[in-house]
């Protein structure tokens, strides 16, 4: 009897692939801005858009598209007043997907994670973008003004500076 349970969680551990076992086919991405509410759009490798939303967020994205074939997509994230930030989320191997020259065996290994797309992770999982203020700037001919924020002024330019009334 004893030997028919181990032989039974020998083929069990032979039948299932490591990477679908442990990981999952889709990954959780959290995306941050700084200042927060901007706006952003998750296009994949195709152009296609897959979400866009409002940050702070925490979007699903699909680890994996077809036989071997994992995803990437571009985080386009901007906000009025402020300069257009993108990221790009790469896809890599899972670690555990090795598991299966181990555990998994030929099934997991050739057929079960590559098919499910459990073979890749996707990185970075947290995105966090500080959004650079834009700055106005009028040129006409030889002079240029620029209009900044106090804050963003270095501290020793402030002496040049002259109030206007």
């Amino acid at each position: 009897m004893r030997k028919n349970k181990l032989i039974v969680v020998l083929i069990s551990i032979l039948v299932f692939s490591c990477a679908s076992i442990v990981s999952k086919t889709a990954r959780q991405i959290t995306i941050n801005s700084s200042p927060d509410n901007a706006e952003f759009i998750i296009k994949d490798e195709k152009g296609i858009v897959v979400h866009r939303g409002k940050t702070p967020a925490t979007v699903t994205l699909k680890t994996g598209e077809g036989y071997f074939k994992g995803k990437e997509y571009t985080v386009l994230i901007r906000k009025e007043g402020y300069e257009e930030q993108s990221v790009v989320i790469r896809k890599e191997l899972n670690g555990w997907y090795l598991g299966n020259i181990l555990f998994g065996g030929l099934i997991g290994l050739l057929v079960v994670d590559p098919l499910t797309g459990a073979m890749w992770t996707l990185t970075p999982q947290d995105i966090n973008v500080n959004l650079n203020q834009r700055q106005a700037r009028i040129n006409n001919g030889s002079l240029t003004l620029s209009v900044i924020q106090l804050q963003d002024l270095p501290e020793e330019l402030r002496h040049k500076m002259i109030r206007i009334r």
